[in-house]
Order: C-alpha cells, then structure tokens, then sequence
C-alpha cells in the first residue's frame, strides 16, 4: 500500500510540474504560435506511438506470464470443458485481432504523420474495403454467438434425466445451507413465512407435507461424483449468486422464487487435490502462510484444497464472508454421509 501510495504521489507531481510547464511557456511572448505542431513534434509523437506500442504488447505478454498461475484448474464438471473452450477460442480471437489492429493504428499514426506541405489522401466512400471490415466481424461474432447460445442451453437444460440428485440451495445474509430431498429424493414444500426459529424450522419447511419429513438439513455440501445434481435455489433475504468456481456454475438466488442449475461432477475432491496446478496453488499459498506464520499474524494456518460455495452477488457487509465447503467423493462414501446426518422430522421441534 506505502509502494502505491508513493507511486500516486510521484505521478501528482509529475502532472503539476507538467502543467506548470505549460503555463510557464503560454505565458511567454513569442512570434510564432507553438500550438501549431512541427514536423518534429510530429516524428516525437510517432515514435511514442510505437513506444506505447510495446509497451501494451509487453504488458500482456507479462501478465500472461506472470499470472496464468491464477487461473482455475481444470473444471471438475460435464459441462465445464466445453465451456472453457468457448472461453480460450474468444480469447484467442479477441487477442489474434487486438495484436494485428494496435499494430496497424500504431504504425499508420506514425507513417501518415502530418508534414508540412503534405496533403492527406483521402476515399470518401469504398464498397470493397466497407464490405470487408463488416462481413468479417459479423460472420466471427454469429459464429461465437451461436456456438455460445449452444452451449448455454445445453448447460441450462435442467430436466430429470438420469435420476438426478435433486439438492436446494438456501442462502441468506451471510451463510449457505443444503438440503436433501432423502430417501425419496423429494424436496418437501417450504416458504420463509414458515420459518419458525424457535421450534429449529430455519429454512421454512411445510410441516404437513409428508416429502418434507425425510429432508436433510446440512451446512456442508456433499456430492456423489459422476451423478447428476439438480440445485433448486432460494433466497431468503436479498439477491444472492450461488457460484462454484470449479465446476463453472452460478446461478442467482432471487427472493420470492426458485432458481434452478445442473452439472455432473466429475473429479473427486481427492482426485483435484493431486491436479499439479491445484498442488502448485496449494504449496504457494502454504509459503505465505508460513511466512505470516513466522511474523505472528492471523490467518496463518496451513491451507488445504476444497472445493467452495461463495456468493458472487455484494449482498451485505459479510459477504466476503458467505462460502460453503463442497465435497465431492465416491457415491458409496456419498450413501454412508448422508446416511449419518439427521432428518427434518428428527431436528425440529414437536409442537407444545
């Protein structure tokens, strides 16, 4: 922060003493009128163009170098590889273009620079050229659009194919809570005007409705790898975004309404903890830690990897704050989980 600070400070004065400058020659008599750019000033201004020109290519060129490392791993869903896939052919598209139109500005702006005496040529109108430069980006851009609108609904396509595990997602200011549809794998009914907090009814389950009694209530999430999972989501306060990373999925948890959202994992949690960039992530993260560790500052325990619930919505102060663990493992240890947690019928409390 002291580096940032320090660098802002530098730059203020830089622009004062700039402008200062300019002051200082504006108000000096002069016959000529300096605001009329030379052929000089013209070459200097070139010869920027191109400097600028390097120096954007080489900042790309070393974010990419410098900061791949923070990427995500691999995606740990079906759905996940194709959809990184539309995602690195429009960066390759949106890079490809970039370099080769920055090239041409930059080096037109310097070769057409103003010359005294040297009129500019000019078309006022050319079908071939026009024709050119819009047929490319509209055949391109149809292109990633279809495949895109492909992609998005087949990733959206929530239907009861495959038996899937059928899961709700209930979040509020600041935490997640799942919920299991049991031995039925039916969600009973439920409502936030049903809430009753003393009788420990936290997610508004219909009492009265019999696919209610064999829910599962839980505060970490487990998934059965290989199987289909379909998340009804709700919200009980504001607008929240259920997002998991790893398994590129998020949907919005709207108030009054359910949501829905599909994907099949497939990589365990223990199987992702050997991934080579997840070790690489892991080993990096644990350093810092030691390092703070040593210093005697909070925050400094060895880290593990999971896979995590978070909110991509700022709903609070807290928000930072509102994540759940997320399991995947084997559907045996699946069955032998959810088998040991309590039903909705065992946790509430009987009417007094």
């Amino acid at each position: 922060m002291t580096a940032l600070l320090t660098f802002t400070v530098l730059v203020l004065v830089a622009i004062a003493i700039w402008q200062m400058t300019k002051i200082f020659e504006l108000s000096q008599l002069k016959s000529e009128n300096t605001e009329i750019a030379t052929d000089s000033d013209n070459k200097y201004n070139g010869y920027l163009l191109f400097g600028f020109l390097i120096f954007i290519y080489g900042i790309t060129i070393f974010s990419f170098a410098k900061y791949s490392k923070m990427l995500l791993p691999e995606a740990s869903s079906a759905h996940g590889g194709e959809y990184d896939q539309l995602m690195w052919v429009s960066f390759a598209i949106i890079f490809f273009v970039q370099t080769i139109t920055q090239a041409l500005l930059h080096y037109f702006g310097y070769k057409y620079r103003g010359e005294k005496g040297k009129k500019a040529l000019f078309f006022a109108d050319n079908d071939r050229l026009e024709f050119i430069w819009t047929i490319i980006p509209v055949i391109v851009l149809a292109g990633l659009i279809l495949w895109g609108l492909y992609t998005w609904t087949n990733i959206m396509d929530v239907n009861d194919e495959d038996d899937p595990l059928i899961v709700e997602l209930y979040a509020q200011q600041f935490n997640w809570t799942a919920r299991y549809g049991g031995e039925d794998n039916v969600l009973g009914d439920a409502s936030v005007r049903l809430i009753d907090i003393d009788r420990a009814n936290v997610l508004g389950l219909d009492e009265s409705d019999p696919n209610a009694a064999d829910d599962v209530i839980t505060k970490e999430l487990h998934l059965p790898v290989g199987r289909k999972v379909n998340f009804m989501m709700r919200s009980q306060d504001v607008l929240h975004s259920a997002y998991m990373p790893h398994f590129r999925a998020q949907m919005n948890c709207v108030p009054g309404m359910i949501t829905q959202f599909s994907f099949t994992p497939t990589i365990t949690t223990e199987e992702m903890r050997l991934n080579p960039d997840v070790v690489d992530k892991v080993k990096r993260t644990n350093a810092i830690r030691a390092k703070r560790a040593a210093e005697g500052k909070p925050n400094s325990e060895p880290w593990e990897f999971d896979y995590i619930l978070l909110c991509n919505k700022i709903c609070g102060k807290s928000h930072y704050n509102m994540q759940m663990k997320i399991v995947v493992e084997t559907e045996e240890e699946y069955n032998k989980w959810i088998a040991e947690q309590t039903t909705f019928t065992q946790t509430v409390a009987p009417v007094e």
